[in-house]
């Protein structure tokens, strides 16, 4: 597996502020930039028919995440991805219900948790959406990804 590499000693006006320097204007970022309310990630979404698909096809993946930046030319490209992918790479049945959200199976215990193995394959495509966005963004727009409890 080929990590991506870092963002170049480029000026990043987001970075900037996250290592203490003030800017005016303060850059912006939301994270919900990839959300429901754009018409164009409808469309991807019913066009690859899963939210799993569309986070493990990595041109689908990019283009979400830089749909936000063309349409409002937000400082940040926020990675679109879910913290999810990391149980279902370790074994996890993963799915998600209309109008209930994610499922994982099997619920685990303490005990389960020492036989999960993660399937680096899954992440690959993840991988692969980081190297596309970084190079179709600009120099002065940063990547922010993300984690989240209780896998990381």
């Amino acid at each position: 597996m080929t990590m991506p590499r870092p963002v170049s000693a480029v000026s990043v006006p987001a970075l900037e502020v996250l290592s203490g320097r003030a800017l005016t204007p303060p850059p912006v970022w939301l994270m919900r930039q990839a959300g429901r309310y754009l018409p164009e990630y409808r469309a991807l979404r019913a066009e690859k028919g899963s939210f799993l698909a569309l986070c493990y096809d990595s041109d689908a993946a990019c283009e979400i995440t830089l749909q936000p930046i063309r349409r409002f030319g937000f400082d940040v490209a926020i990675l679109f991805s879910d913290i999810l992918i990391v149980p279902h790479a370790m074994g996890q049945a993963l799915s998600f219900t209309e109008g209930e959200g994610p499922r994982l199976a099997p619920p685990l215990n303490a005990a389960d948790l020492d036989t999960l193995v993660p399937a680096r394959h899954h992440y690959q495509p993840i991988w692969d959406t980081v190297r596309k966005v970084r190079g179709a963004l600009a120099p002065d727009k940063a990547l922010f990804g993300f984690a989240g409890s209780p896998y990381t």
